[in-house]
């Protein structure tokens, strides 16, 4: 099973990703994780990526296509993975392509949530995280069960990303709109697409994505 949630800031991917982890026991992939864990790990595209880093540029697509390929070769990945954040534009998504092919693989399904711009600014704007292991909360929709705490490890100390507002929301969903949202049609004519209404109940989410993975 190897996936891609597709979807604008907000529209859920984080959330639906992990409970996919949990249940199927395959891998939420970040290309930010896997980045900073070829740096560490030296390997030759670790190092090709730190040398572009240390000199302040943007790693480049070609560099980024290499560590997700070596990551995949990982054992974990045997059953499945999901592809959080990347591919963000077509050539990206078309270099994806071309990798997985050469290995044999491709991709077993791409599902798009769709939550409409007002409601994706509202949970934005009302997010934030435990510091200490991650775990997401919402002013409104999902509060601790004891006020303050974190009901996953007990911790007291929250914390919101900067970026997390809605004059802030309101520029990255014109980059989402311009870079990546071109790759639901892309998805849609290679007959990979499932479209999911992110606007219900975050339980009703999994479970239209849980009846679409069980049909594979």
């Amino acid at each position: 099973m190897r996936l891609i949630l597709l979807g604008p800031p907000g529209a859920g991917k984080g959330t639906q990703a992990q409970r996919i982890v949990e249940k199927y026991g395959i891998p939420q992939l970040s290309t930010g994780d896997m980045l900073r864990a070829a740096v560490a790990a030296e390997t030759d595209v670790g190092k090709r990526a730190k040398a572009v880093m240390d000199a302040g540029k943007l790693v480049s697509d070609d560099i980024v296509i290499a560590i997700v390929s070596e990551r995949i070769d990982q054992p974990d990945c045997e059953k499945g993975f999901i592809l959080d954040g990347f591919p963000r534009t077509l050539v990206q998504a078309d270099a994806t392509e071309a990798m997985l092919a050469a290995k044999g693989l491709d991709l077993s399904v791409v599902i798009e949530l769709k939550v409409n711009d007002k409601e994706l600014v509202r949970r934005v704007s009302g997010r934030y995280s435990c510091a200490q292991c991650g775990s997401v909360y919402h002013d409104s929709d999902k509060r601790p069960a004891a006020e303050g705490v974190c009901d996953k490890c007990g911790s007291t100390h929250f914390k919101r990303r900067p970026d997390d507002n809605a004059e802030t929301m309101t520029q990255r969903l014109e980059v989402y709109y311009k870079e990546t949202s071109p790759l639901i049609g892309f998805y849609y004519a290679k007959g990979r697409l499932k479209s999911v209404d992110g606007m219900a109940d975050m339980d009703v989410v999994t479970g239209d994505i849980e009846a679409i993975l069980g049909a594979l």
